[in-house]
């Protein structure tokens, strides 16, 4: 992309105040120092030029890294031959204790045969026969919050992460979140997620292979929680397929649908990598998006009126939704996709470079990393018309789809784009229209949530709102 003015952001920014963001570093810092607020937080760590650069190089003793905000140099990287930009190993060894071999951090031919298999369960139509799973997840929730609409303040994020464990455990193995094994998933999920580090050293030194990978006690105790019960959960699937008794639902059809190319099925060993991730991408990103699109609505009390309006007009009549259903959510899905562009779920996806590449005339050396963020790019003040604000109308602007366009990835795209985008972004939409239609949520005085890197962009502290009852709630 040619350099260009920046946009009019100025004057089109709207008189509410800003939502949260984390201050930018400050000046120059030592290696050693960056990699010292690096793992205290990613977002702060980086310098504020990223948010107007085009690219940005760092080169240090051990590696050299690549920062892509030029629209066609993010389309290069992530639309083109994986095999060119294949998954950094360094992420890969900084998420290994849980996802182990899954689709997310895999590459090469394992990548080809686990996408084979599992990209035939998403198709867009098979989101009609999740509906049910995310309408059933949504009433338990309004229940389930009803005794705490009081005005009390509540910390939010625990409660989308509930009701995202309570959707992803209904479409996958049918079962809601009070059956114990999800239960005890979700606390298992809560504490991995507190204790696990954005980076150590070793998921970004290129140590050699035979350097151990150190992984705190509490990282690897939670992910070994973790993986027991989704081997629970898949042996006793399986035994359910060989018995001819198991439901029609994701679990079954990933355990079922064999490799086109080869014939292959998941063993029980690959299934449990493969559900580590839809539990991790299903779960904690849908949780974390949920959780400031609410907080988003609270402190911006017309568009909360205006989902209001419009969930009141379209699922008013209590009825389950089907697809139609989902496409009037016009309002609730621009809020959604606006709280996304401001805190994607994934800051920051890191590729490598297979080969010497150039980018914007500068060598690119093979084994390179290469960053695209969309902490950055979905900010880009040379892109975004009021880019650090809350705007979701800006969707039907030209500038907001040029946007959309060329620098929107909540959920990567191109050949790696992740499976479950289509089934998310229905998820999201609905939930909120849900929650919005029946509680007028509020923000707490004084209490500003502070966004930070963790295996999601949650909170630094937890998001805190009160709510209140709109209507009387009704039965789960």
């Amino acid at each position: 992309m040619t350099d260009r003015p920046l946009p009019m952001s100025a004057a089109l920014a709207s008189a509410a105040p800003l939502p949260p963001k984390p201050a930018a570093r400050a000046g120059r810092v030592s290696l050693f120092g960056y990699l010292r607020l690096f793992r205290r937080d990613i977002l702060s760590a980086q310098p504020g030029h990223l948010f107007r650069a085009w690219m940005a190089e760092m080169r240090t003793p051990f590696f050299r890294s690549f920062l892509c905000n030029d629209p066609e140099l993010v389309h290069r990287v992530l639309r083109g031959p994986v095999r060119d930009f294949p998954k950094s190993e360094r992420v890969r060894i900084g998420l290994r204790p849980l996802l182990r071999s899954s689709v997310f951090i895999s590459n090469g031919a394992l990548w080809e045969h686990q996408r084979r298999i599992i990209d035939p369960a998403f198709e867009g139509g098979r989101l009609r026969e999740v509906l049910p799973a995310m309408w059933q997840a949504g009433r338990a929730a309004v229940a389930r919050l009803a005794p705490l609409a009081d005005g009390r303040a509540l910390e939010i994020e625990a409660q989308t992460s509930h009701v995202a464990m309570d959707v992803i455990f209904r479409a996958l193995f049918s079962q809601p979140i009070e059956s114990g094994i999800a239960q005890a998933a979700l606390v298992a999920f809560r504490d991995h997620q507190a204790a696990h580090p954005v980076a150590n050293a070793a998921a970004i030194l290129p140590f050699p292979k035979w350097v151990p990978r150190c992984h705190s006690r509490a990282v690897r105790a939670s992910a070994a929680r973790i993986r027991t019960l989704i081997v629970r959960l898949t042996t006793m699937r399986a035994a359910e397929i060989a018995a001819g008794t198991a439901p029609d639902d994701l679990a079954t059809r990933i355990m079922t649908t064999p490799d086109p190319e080869t014939g292959r099925v998941f063993d029980t060993a690959e299934m449990v990598d493969q559900v580590a991730i839809f539990f991790l991408a299903g779960h904690e990103t849908s949780a974390a998006a949920l959780a400031w699109a609410l907080y988003l609505l609270a402190t911006h009390p017309d568009w909360q009126e205006r989902v209001a309006a419009e969930a009141g007009a379209v699922l008013g009549a209590g009825a389950e939704p089907d697809l139609a259903t989902l496409k009037r959510l016009e309002t609730s899905r621009a809020v959604f996709r606006e709280a996304l562009r401001l805190y994607p779920p994934v800051p920051m996806y890191v590729r490598e470079a297979a080969c010497p590449m150039r980018f914007r005339a500068r060598r690119v050396p093979k084994g390179a990393q290469i960053v695209i963020s969309p902490w950055h790019l979905h900010r880009h003040e040379r892109i975004w018309e009021n880019p650090d604000g809350f705007d979701p109308a800006r969707w039907k602007t030209g500038n907001g789809r040029e946007g959309l366009r060329l620098a929107y990835i909540p959920f990567s795209e191109g050949p790696r784009v992740c499976p479950g985008a289509g089934f998310a972004m229905a998820e999201g939409p609905l939930l909120l229209s849900m929650l919005v239609h029946v509680f007028r949520f509020d923000p707490v005085a004084g209490d500003v949530p502070v966004p930070a890197a963790r295996l999601t962009l949650r909170s630094a502290d937890g998001i805190r709102l009160r709510l209140r009852p709109r209507l009387p709630t009704p039965s789960a």
